[in-house]
């Protein structure tokens, strides 16, 4: 008959044995519903660590040191992996009372406190059921948790039973693990807008073309007049499908390139000139004037000519068509100091004298498709893409793009990419 000793060797042995049984068992079940996933096969792991080590015997005779050792280095192992696993997991006796958790679940749950009941931190009732359900049936669930406060999240819970446990007689364990969908969701709402937008703006100039075709082969088919009015609108409306799908390719391009920094050395000076003065006939036939006012010295970044040059017309561009007929365009390039957190940056700010922007518009912007006013943006011949071009491209050069308007006053677009500062052997070359 074995000692105390070999008594609790034995009871180990046979607690790992179970924990290793019960966490197949999981496995198998969950593989069989649902196939098998990084995050089940990482609960798996977990629980067998701690699911061995809890249900392990604590009292009885007398246990040697050496034999208390193996004990605290797997509890330390399962600590260490549940503290790497980066999404939430939870572990909850038969009672609902937290029994472990990591430090992800700790901080989407605040009030998540061991021997604490789960429904204190998390009081979604999809899940409680659910904890119930596997409970009772010990077959494994998903379910989604979808928080709201303090910013709209979603999950997905995966809720499985775990047998060995504390007096695991009594029944088994339940180990909460859940995987963040919110940016998989924002991609996706973000892919389906993008999708009707985009088919929004090439249904009405084709529907337009269609009509006018249709026109000139039946009715005006031998009216000069009808034909020459109806060929020229036919002329801007294919003009404007041939914008909007060169500026989707292009921010499909930018994209693709958004993580390769640009690497080529560009004095943005001479693009400013070589925008203002091309833009600057457009300006004049509305009544307006493009000023430029640029620091004196070259101001240099690192970045994609064609790009940065793309980044100045779309600004400018913007401001004679939408800063009010009659006005004045003041573009600016300067150099800012470098601040406490950040290198110094090359500034390219354009103003106009424009019936200015609310507030409410202004964080959206950027979005794709986004206007104002879309009649009068689709009546100035806009795609509702340039200025997600610029944040794109500004993203891709390491830079930012700042609005600031008030309504009545104008608006100012201010664009910062990184200077490129030489190094002192180039600055005397230069000289």
């Amino acid at each position: 008959m074995p000692g105390p000793s070999g008594a609790v060797t034995i009871a180990r042995r046979a607690a790992w044995r179970g924990a290793l049984g019960a966490v197949l068992a999981f496995l198998a079940g969950h593989a069989w519903l649902h196939g098998v996933d990084l995050g089940t096969v990482l609960v798996g792991c977990l629980a067998l660590l701690v699911g061995g080590f809890v249900a392990a015997p604590r009292r009885g005779g007398p246990v040697p040191r050496s034999e208390a050792a193996p004990g605290r280095v797997r509890h330390g192992l399962a600590e260490a992996l549940l503290a790497n696993i980066p999404d939430p997991v939870i572990l909850i006796d038969r009672r609902s009372l937290v029994i472990e958790s990591n430090a992800a679940a700790r901080a989407l749950l605040p009030s998540l406190r061991p021997r604490h009941p789960l429904s204190f931190a998390l009081r979604d009732p999809d899940v409680l059921d659910g904890i119930e359900t596997v409970l009772r049936t010990g077959e494994p669930l998903k379910t989604l948790y979808s928080p709201r406060v303090p910013t709209e999240r979603a999950f997905e819970v995966q809720i499985g039973a775990m047998q060995g446990g504390e007096a695991g007689r009594s029944g088994p364990n339940v180990v909460l693990f859940l995987r963040d969908l919110t940016s998989a969701q924002r991609l996706e709402t973000m892919r389906v807008d993008f999708v009707a937008n985009a088919s929004h703006e090439l249904r009405t100039p084709l529907a337009s073309l269609l009509g006018f075709i249709e026109t000139l082969q039946g009715p005006a088919r031998d009216d000069a007049k009808a034909r020459e009015r109806f060929l020229g609108i036919m002329r801007v409306q294919a003009l404007r499908m041939t914008r909007l799908i060169d500026d989707l390719l292009s921010l499909s391009r930018i994209e693709l390139r958004v993580h390769v920094p640009p690497t080529q050395a560009v004095d943005v000076v001479p693009l400013v000139r070589q925008i203002a003065d091309a833009l600057g006939p457009i300006a004049r036939e509305r009544g307006a004037a493009i000023t430029l006012d640029a620091a004196p010295g070259p101001h240099r970044v690192l970045g994609d000519r064609d790009e940065i040059l793309r980044v100045i017309e779309n600004l400018v561009e913007n401001a004679v068509k939408y800063g009010g007929d009659g006005g004045r365009v003041a573009v600016s390039l300067n150099t800012l100091p470098a601040e406490e957190s950040r290198a110094p940056q090359v500034e390219i700010a354009v103003r106009d004298e424009g019936p200015g922007i609310a507030p409410e518009h202004l964080p959206r912007l950027t979005e794709r498709f986004y206007r104002v006013d879309a009649a009068s943006s689709r009546q100035q011949g806009g795609t509702g893409l340039g200025l997600a071009i610029v944040k794109h491209i500004l993203n891709r050069h390491r830079g930012r793009l700042v609005i600031e308007s008030t309504p009545g006053q104008g608006a100012t677009f201010r664009a910062l990419i990184p200077a490129l500062i030489p190094a002192l052997g180039d600055s005397k070359k230069a000289g």
